[in-house]
């Protein structure tokens, strides 16, 4: 149900400012739906016009995610669980994820995971060594590396 004072637009309208919209940045195909819908648009004129952006390259599944991965892995510096879970409501199929991932370097995702590590650990506090590493290794879990990296990077930074 749509709110009584929202505006439902016709065709052009809709055409025109979903084009904007996803001019503005990438974006994945759910996000592009659920704004149509959102715009009062029916069913069937949603998927004439996401088939429309799709052929005129406005949206493009493969740009958003690999997009989304180079700015969450350099920029946020997650690591790849983090940004797994952040791409699993945007539907996008396992072909799409692996091709995205690609764009992580492994070299400067290790070097992410230790400049995080280096920055958190002197701000990391607890009543003694055991609980300061096991809060530690959790705030790293949390930015989405993996296990393994965060023990290899304890045994980097001589923590462990």
């Amino acid at each position: 149900m749509r709110p009584q004072n929202q505006k439902i637009y016709d065709l052009n309208e809709a055409r025109e400012k979903i084009r904007a919209y996803c001019l503005y940045r990438e974006r994945s195909q759910k996000e592009v739906r659920d704004k149509l819908v959102s715009y009062g648009m029916l069913p069937e004129t949603v998927d004439t016009l996401l088939v429309e952006l799709i052929q005129e390259r406005f949206v493009d599944e493969e740009r958003f995610a690999r997009a989304f991965v180079r700015g969450k892995y350099s920029i946020k510096k997650w690591g790849k669980i983090k940004i797994k879970q952040a791409l699993h409501p945007h539907q996008l199929s396992d072909y799409i994820l692996r091709k995205a991932f690609t764009e992580i370097d492994p070299d400067k995702y290790y070097q992410n995971l230790l400049s995080i590590a280096e920055k958190r650990w002197p701000l990391t506090k607890a009543a003694n060594d055991y609980q300061r590493k096991q809060k530690f290794k959790a705030y790293l879990l949390r930015q989405g590396y993996e296990s393994d990296l965060i023990r290899e990077a304890l045994i980097d930074l001589e923590l462990d």
